[in-house]
């Protein structure tokens, strides 16, 4: 037997497929200590797997984790080693796995946290890890060669330098340069500047004569390093071992000797400069111009950052993880955690930062087995090097056969990608699917009445008056993105493109500037947020992209030579000239994945943190992955989607919140509502916006807020209101999370404020407004009258939320549950959404519910009625979540392999019902959910019943007297006849609840029920 064939039974037990997942945020306020004390309830709630957070090594106050620092070591603020193996133990222990997010795209710099980026400040290009970032060496900027760009200075250099705010020190026998928290390290070479000075101050104060020499010997031997723009591999490793030398050696001559330790604090001193002197600062700012980084202002800087960063978040940069040294020295600790049991599956967060993402999920896969096959050679080093190249062969045969075999993916991994309109995950990906989004958006628009777009599209352009085109909107908007906040990304890629073009004798006239024009207008004008080019092959699908873009920016674009744009199309689509040799190939190559590697954050930045905030005719559909100028779904297409998804991807992600949402799932559920009621939306809006008017500020000559940010804040009260009533401290908590939130909301909008230039006074009128219309007064005609619509809202919400809860857990794919999610939840885009979840009273509530639920004498069609009339507690959410989880459980082949079957109703309200079968052997389930439910229950009822008149729910395979159990109710339901159609009535299917799932029983089921 081979080591291939060995090793596939080793494969098999590794691969985990979730039942369903939980999704916990790790940080210093909930460790793995406080993970591991909720394992029981999760156990007891039907999860199958953890879904956590990154928890690797980050900056020390990270509050999410994906500013990781080392991703071989865990996260000492989350915990310790041996509380780590305490929360898997207790995973294990109840039969429990877990899925982890990680970020191979990028690395935390902030601070000294990361030993990498540290190196590489300190040695420049000579650095070992200056190959791990995607930096341009090279910028256009000739003063800035071999140097990275460290936009950290909150004022102009020249006088952030003459404030003493750098400051020269010592420790330890090496220099640094601290700003504030920050320290950085000095260039070895440099040392020798400062030390010249040194020896004259140790000659003055006449230091011992073997210390004098001792240090010319140190100056000696710097002056003989190797420079650190030096890339030759023994060069760069002799400048590495010789710099740590001498520091050792200027270590040691320091504290053996006080009067050195003296002199070079006194040197330390002078190089510090004197306030008031401008001229004393010359030798500090010499010192830190020939370091391997350009300290800039934060604000005037941008535009010359030449490292690429994860968006615009200058303290993220991102990592060549296409480099294979960049990959091993990530994965140590993460493949270590896979072959061990640790980790059973993983999340790859932002994919699509990746110069090449396919070849990424294939090295994991591929690592993960070698991994596993290497400990049959423990030891054995000859025999594993041969049978190394072998298991690689063997496993890109399995990848080109089948990338979907357990041989090419036999790790669970899904991928943090957005897909576009009509986009699909490329199949050549060794996946199981993405983390959810585009089912997201597909479930939330069931609950949006599309016949009414046309009245919601007048209402918000006459409250706002504004006629802007989304599309439009979104191309400003990116095109606002690349010329401010990813303007530097945009500028090394038109340096490049420029580079190609001068390489080509018909192109060379293509100004830079021209270039930089043309490129922002293709990518602008680009459908998706990336393609996936590789390898020098461009895909059909990603070809139509690129001619969309290009045929949409010449349109767009008053360019007096539109074939600029055929450049860039030639280029992007690999198309060489006949002039082109091997190197030319290489470039146009390179600047391709590149190009690719930039679309991404535009579209993210400019959709999703922008025109997201600014388009609000809707908010519930400014979803991340969402189309908000799609007004809702059809029953049809969301059947189609199911399908197509049981098809392709089986084990793809199911989600309805997460840590990125922009709301949670019962927030748009209750906005939703929204689009059934646009007469009483209409009247709302004229009443609170005559109401408020005296609230509002006057700051430049215009009202704060503004007209579309007090549609904004309506919906978002709406949505976020509490079902319970206030009290004092309860009724300020939420206020303050109103305003916070708002203040998010305007900044991300970039209209009358942003996070790069603070309009202080608009966002304290915004502030303002906020807190006088909610002042809980009996004078507040607002307020009183909100309560009124908000408790309408509310109420018709919680039907969309039991509909789109149940749908999540059934449809094809692995249902998450985002922390906290189980019961309701009103939170808003983070910091909102990432607040302390109440574990014990979760706790509690299913020990009740449990309880109930197996006394003898349950009577569990009126527990469910209760659970109904007391809605407001969340226990109905929960009942229904912990329900269906164990039966995913208890029938994980009917949930994973299961048929999915379309159903449709028949009667008035059959477009409101949402219906499916799911089979496999000889189970069965129905799932039934109502949509639109404002036209079938009062403001004070429920879709129950009598309200669905004589609707049938067409079941016409089905045998007659074939019995159905209502999980939920545990009522029984017989197939009929009506009108010559087989089905069950949808007055007996919702009875007791507004949800349900049946469960086909057996002839031996029906026997022992009669």
């Amino acid at each position: 037997m081979s080591v291939w064939d060995a090793i596939q039974a080793d494969l098999a037990r590794l691969r985990q497929v979730p039942t369903a997942t939980y999704r916990l945020q790790f940080n210093r306020t909930f460790t793995f200590k406080d993970a591991q004390a909720q394992i029981p309830y999760l156990k007891a709630l039907g999860i199958s797997h953890i879904y956590a957070s990154p928890y690797f090594r980050a900056r020390p106050d990270s509050m999410h984790g994906y500013d990781i620092c080392d991703h071989n070591s865990l996260n000492p603020a989350i915990g310790s080693e041996e509380e780590y193996q305490e929360f898997v133990r207790t995973l294990h222990e109840h039969g429990m796995g877990q899925i982890l997010d990680t970020v191979p795209n990028h690395m935390g710099i902030a601070q000294a946290g990361n030993e990498y980026w540290q190196d590489v400040l300190e040695n420049g290009p000579s650095s070992p890890y200056a190959t791990w970032f995607d930096i341009d060496w090279q910028p256009l900027k000739q003063e800035m060669a071999n140097q990275v760009l460290l936009p950290i200075l909150g004022a102009q250099y020249g006088q952030v330098l003459e404030n003493q705010e750098l400051q020269l020190s010592y420790s330890g026998g090496a220099f640094f340069l601290s700003y504030y928290e920050t320290q950085l390290p000095l260039a070895p070479g440099t040392y020798l500047q400062i030390l010249e000075l040194v020896h004259e101050i140790a000659q003055e104060q006449e230091a011992a004569e073997n210390s004098r020499l001792e240090l010319q010997s140190i100056m000696t031997a710097l002056s003989h390093l190797p420079s650190r723009t030096e890339i030759d591999p023994e060069k760069s490793a002799e400048r590495q071992r010789e710099k740590e030398i001498i520091k050792r050696r200027l270590n040691a001559l320091s504290e053996s000797d006080a009067t050195m330790a003296e002199a070079i604090s006194r040197a330390t001193e002078i190089y510090n400069g004197t306030p008031g002197d401008a001229r004393s600062f010359d030798r500090l700012d010499g010192l830190v111009r020939a370091q391997a980084y350009r300290l800039a202002y934060w604000r005037v800087a941008a535009e010359e950052i030449n490292y690429r960063r994860f968006f615009d978040i200058n303290d993220l940069a991102a990592i060549r993880m296409e480099q294979p040294d960049v990959f091993a020295g990530t994965h140590k600790l993460i493949l270590r955690l896979l072959t061990d049991g640790s980790v059973n599956g993983l999340r790859i967060d932002h994919p699509d930062g990746l110069w090449d993402p396919a070849r990424y999920f294939r090295n994991l896969q591929l690592h993960t087995i070698l991994t596993l096959a290497r400990q049959h050679f423990d030891g054995d080093d000859d025999s594993w090097e041969e049978i190394e190249p072998q298991l690689i062969e063997q496993y890109h045969a399995a990848y080109r056969d089948d990338p979907h075999s357990l041989a090419a993916r036999p790790l669970y991994v899904v991928v943090e990608k957005i897909l576009g309109h009509n986009e699909s995950l490329p199949n050549a990906w060794p996946v199981d699917g993405t983390s959810g989004y585009e089912f997201l958006n597909l479930v939330n628009g069931l609950f949006v009445d599309s016949a009414n777009a046309k009245a919601f599209d007048a209402i918000y352009h006459k409250f706002y008056a504004d006629q802007t085109n989304f599309t439009d909107l979104i191309m400003a908007k990116k095109r606002q993105v690349m010329l401010i906040a990813l303007v530097s990304e945009i500028n090394v890629l038109s340096n490049q493109l420029s580079r190609i073009a001068e390489r080509n004798r018909y192109m060379r006239d293509f100004t830079l500037n021209a270039l930089r024009f043309a490129l922002r207008e293709v990518i602008a004008c680009f459908p998706i947020y990336r393609t996936y080019i590789a390898d020098g092959v461009v895909p059909p699908g990603e070809k139509q992209y690129i001619e969309t873009a290009i045929s949409c920016a010449k349109k767009r674009s008053q360019v007096t030579d539109p074939s600029i744009f055929d450049f860039i199309r030639d280029v992007l689509l690999l198309r060489y000239p006949g002039t082109a040799d091997e190197e030319d190939r290489r470039m146009q190559q390179d600047w391709v994945q590149k190009f690719q590697q930039v679309t991404g954050p535009v579209m993210a930045k400019g959709l999703e943190d922008t025109a997201f905030y600014i388009y609000n005719r809707l908010i519930s559909l400014n979803e991340v992955g969402g189309e908000p100028q799609q007004f809702g779904t059809d029953v049809t297409t969301f059947h189609r989607a199911n399908q197509e998804r049981l098809k392709r991807w089986t084990h793809t992600m199911l989600t309805t919140s997460t840590h990125d949402t922009k709301r949670s799932e019962d927030v748009r559920a209750r906005i939703d509502v929204l689009s059934e009621l646009p007469k009483e939306w209409r009247g709302a809006l004229s009443r609170w916006s005559r109401f408020n008017r005296k609230h509002k500020t006057k700051v430049g000559g215009r009202s704060a807020p503004d007209r579309n940010e007090e549609y904004l804040l309506y919906q978002t009260l709406l949505g976020a209101w509490p079902f319970e009533e206030m009290n004092e401290q309860t009724h300020a908590e939420f206020v303050g999370r109103m305003q916070e939130y708002m203040l998010k909301a305007l900044k991300e909008a970039k209209t009358n404020t942003s996070w790069v230039n603070p309009n202080q006074e608009w966002d304290a009128a915004v502030s303002t407004f906020v807190a006088r219309i909610l002042e809980n007064t009996p004078a507040n005609a607002f307020l009183a009258d909100f309560r009124v619509f908000a408790a309408k809202i509310a109420h018709y919400g919680v039907f969309n939320a039991l509909s789109q809860t149940l749908l999540k857990l059934t449809a094809p794919g692995v249902p998450d549950i985002y922390q906290g999610n189980e019961t309701w939840d009103l939170s808003l885009v983070d910091p909102d959404n990432r607040r302390p979840v109440d574990y014990a009273r979760h706790a509690a509530m299913l020990k009740s519910l449990d309880e109930r639920t197996r006394a003898e004498s349950a009577d569990m069609a009126a527990f469910a009625r209760e659970l109904l009339a007391n809605k407001a507690d969340g226990c109905v959410k929960l009942y229904l979540t912990e329900r269906t989880l164990r039966l995913r459980r208890e029938s994980p082949a009917l949930f994973a392999e299961g048929s999915y079957v379309s159903l449709e109703a028949q009667g008035a309200h059959a477009e409101q019902v949402i219906a499916f079968a799911r089979r496999h052997e000889d189970a069965e389930i129905i799932v039934v959910a109502p949509r639109l439910v404002t036209r079938l229950a009062s403001e004070d009822g429920a879709p129950l019943g009598d309200a669905w008149g004589g609707d049938l729910l067409v079941l016409p395979d089905a045998e007659p007297g074939t019995t159905y159990r209502q999980l939920f109710t545990n009522q029984r339901i017989t197939i009929g006849e009506q009108n010559g159609q087989r089905g069950l009535q949808l007055a007996s299917v919702f009875a007791d609840l507004p949800v349900a799932l049946l469960i086909k029983e057996s002839s031996h089921d029906q026997s022992m029920a009669r």
